[in-house]
């Protein structure tokens, strides 16, 4: 049984059910090529039944070498960009909380997982070096090809860094390789030197690739339960596969409404949060709607924003400006710690009538008033609801949003699974960078 559910009541202002209802015969045949790997990009739909393919032996190693690098590591460094590292980055963070404690008993702590090669600042990487000079590390590197610039880049300083520091024979354990199965640099590479290897399957786009060794070994380095998030893919999975009625398909019935209110000219969506953990779940959302959709001069824009603190920045655009926009907000039923306002004598902020109240509770009712302001003020809205946070939500989500992906994708008439205009800025980099046989965009060699 999952426990995500789409609510879009605050829609039906601005669209109607019977309008939904017309879409019902076109996301069958949608629904149809997916599952039966048809449509538009069949050869990277290896997504779809990852959930169902519990791999034990695949599980029991993450979890062996996720315990081992735990053991030697006061810090892990993932390199990667992208859905290389967007996917782990989105669930580590949502379970992990603002200020991890420390404080059960004798029990080691898990390590402090860092992020490198999701661009190319030097401070950022020289910060990051001499950080890792007096720390112990491991580095999980992320690229089916192993050439992509700015991981590459990132992985080449981390490399030099960790021979200096171990030497070479002794970096071998600490560097882990996620990459092509048959080939490509890092494959190379990590075959030469001995690395461990994991890979990424053919037939899964790095934007998809959360539930594979891309998202799970450092899911699991962390602490958390890859099996409790893989449970909750595959609950979501069967929800979704079973569900035939549109109006009873959360992921059909988000694919179809964005579409409709992106024919009406809403043309960006905002996905909120009430919640900071998130962010980066929104971030994951940004590129896998973001790269999959916006191609063929056409795509609804992806935009985020995390609420209540961008109420007080982005909140009167949101409320009185252009109305090209409609929200999809994101709300969680219980949060894992409770918090009482407490009540003040002399009351010289005027709150003591939310004396006794959960913080919870004025957060939840922050969420329905804005709703209820951005209804008013014509910006349509729908809401994901989920009861709490852990891995098992979580995973629904993912695949939730996958799966409403590829359906909006195919309702706009794209290919959600690659990413062609992504190669253009490499080009004139390449270019002006002077790589051997490069040339911009505008065919100009630099």
């Amino acid at each position: 049984m999952v426990e995500l559910s789409l609510k879009y009541q605050d829609i039906l202002p601005f669209v109607s059910e019977d309008e939904l209802n017309l879409f019902e015969r076109e996301v069958a045949l949608h629904r149809k090529n997916i599952y039966q790997r048809k449509g538009k990009g069949s050869e990277f739909l290896g997504w779809v039944t990852l959930p169902d393919e519990p791999n034990e032996s695949l599980f029991l190693r993450l979890e062996s070498d996720a315990q081992k690098i735990r053991e030697q590591s006061e810090v892990v460094v993932v390199a990667g960009i992208g859905g290389s590292y967007l996917g782990a980055r989105a669930v580590i963070e949502a379970l992990t909380g603002a200020f991890p404690l420390h404080d059960k008993g004798n029990e080691k702590p898990s390590p402090t997982i860092i992020y490198a090669g999701h661009h190319l600042d030097e401070d950022y990487h020289h910060d990051l070096l001499k950080f890792l000079d007096t720390k112990d590390y491991t580095v999980i590197v992320i690229s089916k090809s192993g050439t992509t610039t700015e991981p590459a880049v990132a992985f080449r300083l981390l490399r030099d860094h960790m021979e200096s520091k171990y030497g070479v024979d002794g970096s071998a354990g600490r560097i882990y390789a996620i990459t092509d199965a048959r080939r490509g640099a890092l494959k190379q590479l990590a075959g030469e030197r001995g690395y461990p290897v994991y890979e990424i399957p053919d037939d899964v786009g790095g934007r998809y690739s959360v539930l594979t060794p891309v998202g799970l070994l450092p899911i699991a380095v962390a602490g958390f339960n890859i099996r409790e998030l893989m449970a909750g893919a595959r609950a979501m999975a069967g929800h979704l596969k079973g569900e035939q009625p549109l109006l009873k398909n959360p992921a059909a019935c988000y694919a179809v409404l964005r579409n409709m209110l992106y024919n009406k000219g809403r043309t960006t969506e905002i996905l909120v949060g009430y919640n900071p953990c998130l962010y980066y779940l929104i971030e994951w959302w940004k590129q896998l709607f973001g790269e999959s959709e916006g191609k063929d001069g056409k795509g609804i824009f992806p935009a985020g924003a995390n609420f209540t603190t961008d109420l007080h920045s982005m909140g009167q655009y949101i409320q009185d400006g252009l109305k090209n926009i409609f929200e999809t907000v994101i709300l969680v039923g219980e949060p894992a710690n409770k918090l009482i306002i407490p009540e003040d004598s002399q009351n010289l902020d005027g709150l003591n009538y939310l004396a006794g109240k959960r913080l919870q509770d004025v957060n939840e009712m922050a969420a329905r008033g804005t709703v209820m302001a951005h209804v008013d003020g014509n910006v349509p809205n729908m809401q994901i609801h989920i009861p709490v946070i852990n891995e098992k939500t979580l995973g629904e989500l993912i695949y939730f949003f996958e799966m409403s992906c590829a359906v909006s994708g195919y309702i706009l008439g794209v290919n959600p699974f690659d990413q062609p205009g992504v190669e253009a800025y490499k080009r004139n980099m390449f270019a002006l960078l002077g790589k051997p046989g490069s040339s911009s965009s505008n065919g100009r060699k630099e």
